[in-house]
């Protein structure tokens, strides 16, 4: 069974750094793409950044602040916050499929989530 487990988030000031990790088991990892998704309170969820074998895409907001990577070894990907803002605070999700995708319906396979929060 595919199980994929976040890890990382908590309350960290405007201009503060975070590495959010999201652990993947039951999956031949390297096949998949691996994304990072955000949610808001009353908002959609919304695609923030995903990397496949060869590539990685994100969102314009958080270009040249976030960074997404992944360790096939330890089947983990991460997601490496830098200049937080308080227009970050969301609820994070790590999701998996087999193609470069940037909507939610696209994935298969989703984590539990983690809370970021970021005051002023």
């Amino acid at each position: 069974q595919v199980q994929l487990v976040e890890s990382g988030g908590e309350l960290v000031q405007a201009g503060g750094s975070l590495r959010l990790s999201c652990a993947a088991s039951g999956v031949t990892f390297n096949s998949y793409v691996m994304a990072w998704f955000r949610q808001a309170p009353g908002k959609e969820r919304e695609f923030v950044a995903a990397i496949s074998s060869d590539s990685t895409a994100y969102t314009e907001p958080v270009k040249g602040r976030f960074t997404i990577s992944r360790d096939n070894a330890k089947n983990t990907v991460y997601l490496q916050m830098n200049s937080l803002k308080p227009d970050d605070t969301a609820v994070y999700y790590c999701a998996a499929t087999l193609s470069m995708r940037t909507t939610p319906g696209g994935y298969r396979y989703w984590g539990q989530g983690t809370q970021v929060t970021v005051s002023s």
